[in-house]
């Protein structure tokens, strides 16, 4: 590596991951999207007295956080007119998302919602996310669609259908091939990649899951469904099969390290041990939990368990600081144990644990060799920071207005708050249009 062409980063804090304390006034050097060295400031200018030097003051460098689970169309249907509230997690989905917003999405609609998220993940400190797309009316292409746009914007992202027999075989039979579709169309591709999603046991028949996830095996891709979200899928499961979702998952032979189950809220003591002795991974999305009245995830018992757990926004509130901190917080509550998910446990979540449950091996930590995915966030607290309490400090008092600058594979996206070659207003009035046309 040549000692000339870097880019040296200078903060005030470094935070490489979690399990390592923050350094203060220690920074690193960028080569060619990725990192090449991590030290003190001054070590770093004088190493490499030819690169170019950027001086963060006041600022803590950390990495770009992991959505490990979003629906972009989601931004849609925020504040959608409702003549009555859905009364539980099945009307939710019967009365509600379903012939409301996702039967009516369209490829506009879509295009709309993946500009503006793109921003709002930037804004948000958020440079990599998995995206699960449900518009079965849609198909073809919709994914395709998706990937174009965020290759545009410069972002990290895994990106999926999801795949269900809700709406017949042959929409069903669409969803898996473009899945298929996007795997292939993203093979050679650094930032975009896919995965094989399916929506739930109750939505998809045993042949249907058992081909869905003998096609990502094929393709070496992740198999993604939504799980036990609220208590109807296991209470069904019981009913239909005897056994609860992941007893079936396991008896499908599904259940595994190419797993990636979302939501697991609902989960007996016997799909715990299941998911920990497979090596299924998780996402945890506190918030939307909340929203839909589905319950909080056993989340501290999995993490115990040693299950590889990543935070996600649902398409509900994307700002990661405020789902680190309904992480940190919810389940002091329910446990009535203020020790229990610790800043450095969520933030690990948010970070390199979430990046390790989407099968990134170079994402989520700022060290050598992992790619040049971080943020910058105001360091002006109130208080003074010091090694011991500036990961809590950033869960409890920062927040999307704090992130200062975001860079992607060693590409600047956003500087002084500002997206980089993007009209926020322009992306707003588009996706007001096409919102318009959703909810007439």
């Amino acid at each position: 590596m040549p000692s000339g062409g870097g880019l040296i980063i200078q903060p005030d804090w470094l935070i490489t991951e979690s399990s390592e304390k923050p350094k203060r006034h220690w920074g690193l050097r960028i080569c060619d999207g990725k990192i090449f060295s991590v030290g003190p400031n001054e070590k770093l200018e004088n190493d490499f007295p030819e690169d170019k030097v950027f001086t963060a003051r006041e600022k803590v460098l950390m990495p770009g956080f992991v959505n490990g689970h979003t629906h972009m169309y989601g931004v849609l249907a925020h504040g959608i007119p409702l003549e009555s509230a859905p009364s539980d997690f099945w009307s939710f989905l019967e009365s509600f998302w379903w012939p409301l917003v996702e039967d009516k999405i369209d490829h506009e609609m879509i295009s709309a919602a993946t500009e503006w998220l793109c921003s709002e993940m930037l804004l948000t400190g958020t440079t990599t996310f998995c995206d699960i797309l449900e518009a079965p009316f849609s198909l073809p292409d919709s994914l395709i669609i998706e990937k174009e746009i965020v290759n545009n914007r410069g972002l990290r992202a895994l990106l999926s259908f999801e795949a269900t027999e809700r709406s017949g075989s042959d929409i069903a039979l669409k969803g898996i091939d473009e899945n298929i579709r996007l795997i292939e169309a993203a093979a050679d591709d650094d930032l975009v990649s896919g995965l094989m999603s399916v929506h739930t046991t109750f939505t998809c028949s045993d042949d249907f899951l058992r081909q869905a996830f003998e096609i990502a095996e094929s393709h070496n891709a992740l198999f993604h469904a939504h799980c036990n979200e609220g208590s109807y899928e296991g209470e069904w499961c019981e009913k239909t099969y005897g056994h609860r979702t992941f007893e079936h998952y396991e008896q499908l032979g599904i259940n595994g390290s190419r797993f990636l189950a979302s939501q697991c809220v609902h989960l007996s003591d016997k799909e715990v041990e299941l998911i920990a002795n497979a090596g299924t991974r998780c996402v945890h999305m506190p918030l939307s939990n909340c929203e839909v009245g589905g319950g909080i995830a056993p989340i501290p018992e999995l993490l115990e368990k040693g299950v590889t757990v990543g935070l996600g926004s649902d398409g509900y509130i994307n700002d990661m600081f405020e789902v680190m901190r309904s992480a940190f917080l919810i389940h002091k509550a329910r446990l009535q144990d203020p020790g229990v998910m610790n800043a450095a446990q969520v933030f690990d979540m948010a970070t390199l644990q979430g990046a390790k449950a989407l099968g990134f091996e170079d994402v989520g930590a700022l060290q050598p060799d992992f790619v040049a995915d971080l943020q910058l966030v105001d360091a002006n607290f109130p208080t003074p920071l010091t090694e011991e309490n500036l990961l809590e400090q950033l869960l409890l008092y920062r927040s999307n207005r704090h992130v200062d600058s975001v860079m992607v594979a060693g590409e600047w996206k956003m500087q002084n708050g500002e997206i980089i070659g993007v009209n926020i207003e322009d992306q707003r009035e588009s996706l007001h249009r096409q919102t318009d046309r959703l909810w007439r």
